[in-house]
């Protein structure tokens, strides 16, 4: 029932949960804002019972290494970097409704539980494995994934191709998983679900992967070398793989093993092209395992790049959120990341790109516009005022019409493309493509500055009854552009949205994706707003931001 589509249905979002070994940067809050921005989309479509899920994962070498290193125990080391996970997504206003810590009790017993089907499902045995092991990935990696390289001290050393980073020769007695045993159930799943990846290269990459050798999986490490993680049950000599570990958080966040069947496996991931195997290919084979269903779909985005440079520690170019929300707000950064990332490839972030962008489409476009509109010199009123049918008559095709009453053929072909844009957003949101969505209300913001150019109210007489008829049309429709855009701007920047909402004086219930009309009284259709009292002037919508002297923020040391 919870996997049936259709409006009242439950469904989960979720962001992956993140690694505790080091402070946030623009790639986690990326991942949170992508998965936000699909939950808040959702919640104003009224779809149904919607959760977001984001936490972080605190277990594994990686940690225990991090923690030696900064003289420090693992679980105070997790503590610190949990929390500041927790705060940076809310400051950017991720409005999640669960936050997992790998460490709470609640998900080890979850875990503990899906070890046992996995075990008593027979998908488990015990056999000696020996690779090349790459601990800030936490994985083995094959032979024709290494390259070799030299290391500070200039010995010659094995290195992963994608990362860079080392890896060490382990052998060691483990638990295995028979993922080869899972190659032709997952190449049946993506075959009947042509949609469970998204955006379709990465569907695609992952069935190559599939038509290529699947070995069997490490899903334990010796407890002599891996304390810091969960024992597996009846073996103590064991601990779990962080990997197997941390992807139960999707089934530990909605009550696995008692309830979790009200909402699995209505489940929507989203993850970076980084962790594309780990939920692609083990994640749904480890569920078909225990006895479940894989996740209905899962998003996958790519990196940030600095300046066309892959953020990394030893360049001193990862990026800091908590100073990006200081510098531009919490609707530009995130209006910033939404709007230029594209989930297909990498996308470059630099400090003068945000300003510019910010600027020209929120301070400019959007704010001026409504500035413009609502200025008493040419609403003194300061209400919705009346759309006049004579000025702007219903015309069934615009195309090729000769002007009709006061609107040039420019001003149909242009209330057309706003009258289409909340079904356009809707199908952008659905296909993973925010940054196209929001691409399209760009235009479409530019198109109402060009309409109310065009026609310069500000130099029609108020005094002249046919020329007030025209002028208060002219408001109209800016004002119920500015509504639509209002509306579908909220899940990308809610402050500003409900700025610019209420100044028009749209009550919170009158907010909604699925009651959302444009322009009724061009259809003649009474419009509920016509008359209406705007709300109280809050000054400009947003604030233009300043060019930064220092083009760079710089990391917060932690």
């Amino acid at each position: 029932a919870a996997a049936a589509a259709g409006p009242g249905r439950r469904l989960l979002l979720s962001t992956p949960i993140f690694y505790a070994n080091g402070p946030p940067h623009i790639g986690h809050l990326y991942s949170a804002l992508l998965a936000d921005a699909l939950h808040r989309h959702r919640g104003l479509r009224e779809a149904g019972p919607g959760r977001l899920s984001t936490g972080t994962d605190e277990h594994g070498l990686k940690i225990q290494q991090a923690a030696a290193a900064a003289g420090t125990s693992p679980p105070e080391l997790c503590e610190r970097v949990s929390g500041l996970f927790h705060q940076a997504l809310t400051q950017a206003a991720v409005s999640f409704t669960d936050f997992t810590r790998t460490s709470e009790p609640r998900h080890q017993r979850a875990v503990r539980h899906f070890w046992g089907a996995l075990r008593d499902g027979g998908a488990l045995y015990k056999g000696s494995y020996e690779g090349w092991y790459c601990t800030p990935e936490e994985c083995f990696l094959p032979e024709s994934q290494l390259a070799e390289r030299r290391d500070a001290q200039g010995h010659p050393c094995k290195v992963s191709l994608e990362t860079g980073h080392q890896v060490h020769w382990t052998k060691e007695e483990n638990y295995m998983f028979r993922l080869s045993a899972f190659r032709d159930p997952l190449q049946k799943w993506l075959r009947d679900n042509p949609h469970a990846i998204s955006p379709d290269p990465f569907y695609q990459h992952v069935l190559r992967w599939l038509e290529e050798d699947l070995p069997d999986l490490s899903v334990s490490r010796e407890r002599s070398r891996l304390q810091w993680g969960i024992p597996v049950p009846s073996d103590s000599t064991q601990t779990i793989y962080v990997w197997v570990d941390a992807l139960v958080n999707y089934l530990s966040v909605v009550g696995y093993p008692e309830t979790h069947s009200e909402w699995w496996p209505a489940a929507h991931h989203v993850v970076g092209k980084d962790i594309l195997k780990f939920h692609a290919v083990y994640w749904p084979a480890l569920l078909m395992a225990a006895g479940l269903a894989p996740p209905e779909r899962i998003f996958v985005h790519s990196h940030w790049t600095v300046r066309g440079q892959k953020m990394s520690k030893s360049l001193g170019n990862v990026i800091d959120p908590f100073a990006c929300i200081g510098r531009y707000t919490v609707d530009g950064f995130r209006y910033f990341l939404l709007r230029q990332g594209v989930p297909e490839r990498d996308c470059d972030y630099y400090d003068e790109k945000v300003v510019k962008l910010v600027n020209s489409e929120l301070a400019d476009a959007l704010g001026g516009l409504l500035n413009r509109s609502t200025a008493l010199s040419i609403n003194p009123s300061n209400t919705y005022p009346c759309f006049s049918e004579s000025c702007f008559p219903k015309i069934l095709d615009y195309r090729g019409t000769k002007a009709m009453g006061r609107a040039s053929a420019e001003d149909y072909e242009f209330v057309a493309s706003v009258a289409s844009l909340p079904l356009q957003v809707a199908s952008y949101f659905e296909g993973f493509q925010i940054y196209k969505a929001l691409e399209c209300i760009a235009l479409c913001v530019r198109q109402t500055n060009s309409f109310f150019q065009r026609h310069k109210p500000w130099k029609l007489n108020r005094k002249d009854p046919a020329e007030k008829l025209w002028l208060d049309t002219i408001i109209h429709v800016t004002l119920e552009c500015l509504r639509v855009y209002g509306t579908l701007l909220q899940p990308v920047i809610p402050h500003t949205a409900d700025k610019l909402l209420s100044r028009l004086a749209v009550e919170p219930e009158e907010r909604g994706l699925s009651s959302l009309t444009f322009l009724p009284r061009y259809n003649g259709k009474p419009c509920p707003f016509e008359g209406r009292q705007l709300g109280p002037d809050t000054g400009i919508l947003f604030q233009r931001l300043e060019k930064s002297r220092q083009h760079q923020i710089e990391t917060k040391k932690l």
